[in-house]
């Protein structure tokens, strides 16, 4: 559970940091109550930082109290950060959906099945009913699919796993082709340590090349240390509100050597909304006399479950034999599947919000045979939201 005092006041800090950089300050762009500012344009003048706490609680229906009084509620802190527009001058005309005015936008990637719990594709803002009666939004984004991505890949080059990785390139790549040619890609390696060996990039040649790892001896693994340096890799991007942000991590899940934890880079993900796909090579060890794989370390599946994303285990006690035979290809179909049958549901947040008051809404999926998932919780036709910001300075 965030400590969300902590979290305001070091978000509060920042804020003045940034203001100061940026003297004189603009107005930037005044928002009235019950107006909607999902259109405005990136070229607006530049706006100052901004902030917001944001949690997803569950809807306290009966069956559910007894679960809620027993576990609490999940918190999810957001800290979303307006990029100057002085950062954003290298960016193509038609990104128009930068994020570059004084409205706080919150994202959250949407799993809508139905109860077949199959993907649903086709539906539209005019599917979904917001109940907010303190009138704390000013309108919702919601849109399908996965088109522009800021995909990066942390791979594992300790042990045996160089070559069988090396040996991906071709399919990893073709994830990526997959997608608009606004989306970009990076790759970071690491064993010991990690290394952004290719900074994020359209050029797809570039990755083809960082792709190839080179052999080394046997080292200790920081996988978390590692996922956190994957998702420090996001920060010089502009903010752009239809580009989901991806880390494909791939290992053997066995890290001896970390100082983050799981839980910190969990947190991390999740304030910076970036999900991680984790692809789990194996190893194996003997048990009760046949191979068995070794349980990786404890949070290297959540990194995935707990943060939007999919964990994938790859091979079985027959492919121990022969791993250099992996074929990750429908992996990475999987996964391309998975973000383009996904929606981007989005709040935008009124100005007559920041009053240090907790503030409720919820969402519903019209269709009474649909429901929904926020980073990976449970599904539900309605998610229940509370909202707590300071006063603008």
């Amino acid at each position: 559970m965030y400590r969300f005092s902590e979290l305001a006041s070091w978000a509060e800090r920042m804020a003045n940091c940034a203001c100061e950089s940026f003297a004189p300050k603009p107005e930037g762009i005044r928002h009235e109550p019950g107006q909607n500012y999902r259109h405005h344009h990136h070229r607006a003048a530049q706006h100052p930082v901004f902030r917001a706490s944001f949690r997803l609680i569950r809807r306290p229906t009966l069956h559910r109290i007894a679960s809620a009084c027993q576990f609490g509620f999940l918190f999810i802190g957001l800290f979303c950060f307006v990029q100057p527009l002085t950062s954003l001058a290298q960016d193509p005309p038609d990104d128009i959906d930068v994020v570059s005015v004084s409205t706080d936008l919150l994202l959250f990637p949407v799993r809508i099945r139905d109860k077949k719990g199959q993907a649903v594709a086709g539906l539209t803002e005019q599917d979904l009913t917001l109940k907010d009666q303190d009138k704390v939004t000013t309108g919702m984004y919601f849109a399908p699919g996965a088109d522009r991505v800021a995909l990066l890949f942390a791979l594992d080059q300790s042990g045996s796993l160089q070559q069988i990785i090396s040996q991906q390139r071709d399919a990893a790549l073709a994830l990526f082709s997959r997608f608009s040619d606004r989306s970009s890609i990076a790759l970071l390696r690491f064993a010991e340590n990690s290394k952004l060996t290719l900074p994020f990039t359209k050029d797809k040649e570039s990755a083809r090349s960082a792709f190839r790892l080179r052999a080394g001896p046997n080292t200790r693994t920081a996988i978390f240390d590692a996922a956190a340096d994957s998702l420090e890799a996001f920060e010089d991007l502009p903010v752009v509100r239809s580009e989901r942000r991806i880390v494909v991590l791939i290992s053997d899940g066995l890290d001896n050597q970390s100082a983050k934890s799981a839980d910190a880079v969990i947190n991390m993900a999740v304030e910076k909304r970036i999900s991680f796909y984790v692809i789990h090579l194996p190893l194996f060890e003997p048990r009760d006399g046949r191979l068995e794989v070794r349980r990786p370390s404890k949070g290297f599946r959540e990194l995935a479950e707990k943060t939007g994303g999919k964990y994938f285990l790859v091979g079985d006690r027959s492919s121990a034999l022969a791993p250099k035979d992996q074929d990750l290809t429908p992996i990475f179909q999987a996964i391309e599947e998975d973000l383009k049958s996904q929606y981007l549901l989005g709040f935008y947040i009124a100005e007559s919000a920041r009053d240090n008051r907790r503030h409720f809404f919820s969402v519903t999926l019209k269709p009474e045979e649909l429901q929904y998932s926020i980073w990976g919780r449970r599904f539900s036709r309605t998610q229940e939201f509370t909202i707590n910001l300071p006063p603008s300075k």
